[in-house]
């Protein structure tokens, strides 16, 4: 799916740009986002995950959730691809589909680490108490601030660990 930077740097400064929007301009915010998408192949992963964004981003995750999940099956992958799966947990959570939304992100705790692990984390435990398991969520909250804490890591990491282990 290759772009080019000008293509890149015309979505981030739309993005930049969003919170200029009133809530009622929501559908001038898409309009601006579909039009850069009409520049992609129509087959374009990345174009989807941007549409989806912008539903997402305008209060509709029942949109969003059908364009993420279609972003991620026609092979949206790397720092996008993750940062789908983040963003399509918190839709389906959104949309009453938390349980879903546990199953696409637990996958992630385990792969690649990069900045977006304390979101998926986040996110997760947002599922978790979505599904009345908030020892759990509050164990993947604690250890995601527990690395950047000036102090006391150990001890938080501890906690976190202690929330969801078996008791002796």
């Amino acid at each position: 799916m290759p772009v080019n930077r000008d293509w890149e740097d015309r979505v981030t400064a739309a993005w930049a740009a969003f919170d200029d929007y009133a809530e009622d301009e929501a559908a001038e915010f898409r309009a601006v986002i579909d039009a850069l998408v009409a520049e992609l192949p129509e087959d374009s992963p990345l174009g989807l995950f941007e549409r989806a964004c912008a539903w997402d981003s305008t209060g509709h995750s029942d949109r969003a959730v059908p364009l993420y999940q279609e972003a991620l099956a026609r092979g949206l992958e790397g720092y996008k691809g993750r940062r789908a799966k983040i963003q399509l947990s918190s839709s389906l959570r959104n949309t009453g589909r938390a349980e879903e939304g546990v199953k696409l992100l637990t996958p992630e705790l385990d792969g690649a680490s990069d900045e977006l692990d304390d979101a998926v984390r986040a996110c997760l435990a947002l599922c978790l108490s979505s599904l009345g398991r908030d020892r759990e969520g509050l164990s993947l909250v604690l250890e995601a601030l527990a690395s950047h804490l000036p102090r006391y890591q150990r001890s938080m990491a501890a906690y976190a660990r202690a929330l969801v282990e078996p008791s002796d």
